[in-house]
């Protein structure tokens, strides 16, 4: 057995460590994913993650970011990111449920969490203060009265107006649930202010936001609300929406978003206000993949042990393109042009169906595994039980993900 393979429990959360944040989380760790393969005995697909390239990311958004970063746990809250991040700089959270909030003030203690679900049960509104939370979230006066309510006589909160936004410049649209009008802003901050020691607000353009103009146009809506409504704000949260490079969707480099919110927030007189963001998909999806084992072949079509109920959720439903690299199982070099091909996941489900196209070596047959990249974010979050399919294993290699590598064999990265 290579020297580069530890065995380790799984992750752990020890104690001792916990009052200092120092929290060390082991889990599988090999040099490569070939490696992997070769010693992990699994019927299952395999959840890969890459520490360096969550550092990475990470100091990327602590450095370039015109204000506080808020990780959004929802990307993945797997405590191995979460311990990775913090450790990288990335020390406050934003959280939307109780379990994340549970799990981070647990993991993490000195962490500051950020409520930012603007619709919340009156048991998570309680507990959550009782855990330390003192930003909250609401767009709707029946909410802010629910905290009102729950939260009698505390004297430290800061809450946070969710406007509502248009989302044309996003792959995912995030309009229609969520958000108050801008015309209802005033009153509702007013009617904040009564009950908190600080305002702000804070607005979603979309996930995988491909314009950085967006943040730009939302903050010149803002200031036109507070100019017209006389008001004044401590605080200003732009959201998540900064995107990852998938096939056949290029997304401008994070650097051009940081700098036209950092032009804005002059341009607009937020420069001196408490500057939030809270990246998720950024700052983790590279960070990931998964392993998935091709059961068999059917011309171009490719059945596998993971899909749509597991961590290829995305390649389903809105049919995202993700890198795909071949891991022949039996180490053979690869022959033929690449191929495009579609995938069928493992459940008895007609719609566990991913279009692609992925395209992979011509020559790829049962027992192959595939390398899928860009999942650290919302693979295995999405991921289900379905049918008694599932990944047990989530391990840790030295490895570059595949969208690093370079174009070399059969990595697709455009």
């Amino acid at each position: 057995m290579s020297d580069s393979f530890h065995t380790r429990a799984p992750w752990q959360t020890p104690k001792a460590d916990n009052q200092n944040s120092n929290t060390t989380i082991y889990l599988p760790h090999f040099a490569s994913t070939r490696q992997a393969l070769e010693h992990l005995d699994t019927n299952d697909s395999v959840n890969v993650l890459f520490p360096e390239v969550l550092k990475h990311y990470a100091s990327e958004f602590v450095n370039g970011f015109p204000g506080d970063v808020l990780y959004a746990v929802k990307a993945n809250p797997h405590p191995y990111v979460l311990n990775t991040l913090w450790k990288a700089g990335v020390h406050s959270y934003d959280v939307a449920s109780l379990r994340e909030v549970e799990l981070v003030a647990d993991l993490l203690p000195q962490a500051k969490l950020f409520m930012m679900h603007p619709v919340k049960s009156r048991k998570t509104i309680k507990r959550s203060y009782d855990l330390g939370v003192r930003e909250f979230a609401f767009d709707d006066v029946s909410e802010l009265y629910k905290i009102k309510e729950e939260l009698p006589d505390a004297k430290d909160l800061s809450l946070h107006l969710r406007l509502s936004l248009p989302s044309e410049d996003a792959v995912y649209s995030l309009e229609g649930k969520f958000g108050a009008s801008f015309e209802q802003a005033g009153d509702l901050i007013r009617k904040a202010r009564t009950i908190a020691k600080a305002v702000g607000v804070t607005f979603h353009v979309g996930s995988q936001c491909m314009e950085p103009a967006a943040y730009r146009r939302a903050l010149a809506l803002l200031s036109d609300v507070l100019n017209t409504e006389n008001l004044i704000l401590d605080s200003v949260d732009v959201g998540g929406g900064y995107p990852v490079n998938y096939p056949g969707m290029e997304a401008p480099d994070l650097g051009q978003y940081f700098d036209v919110i950092a032009s804005a927030l002059q341009e607009y007189g937020f420069e001196n206000h408490l500057i939030l963001g809270e990246p998720g998909r950024a700052l983790v999806a590279e960070g990931g993949a998964c392993l998935v084992r091709v059961e068999m072949r059917r011309g171009n079509e490719l059945y596998l042990n993971d899909g749509t109920y597991g961590a290829l959720f995305d390649a389903g439903s809105p049919k995202w393109r993700f890198p795909v690299s071949l891991i022949t199982d039996d180490g053979r070099d690869t022959v033929g042009n690449l191929e495009a091909f579609s995938f069928w996941g493992p459940t008895c489900d007609a719609i566990d169906y991913m279009e692609g196209p992925f395209l992979l070596p011509a020559d790829v047959k049962e027992g192959d595994w595939i390398e899928v990249g860009n999942l650290g974010a919302y693979g295995q979050t999405m991921a289900t039980k379905f049918n008694g399919f599932f990944a047990e294993h989530t391990i840790t290699v030295d490895e570059e993900p595949i969208v690093w590598r370079g174009p070399i064999g059969s990595v697709i990265s455009n």
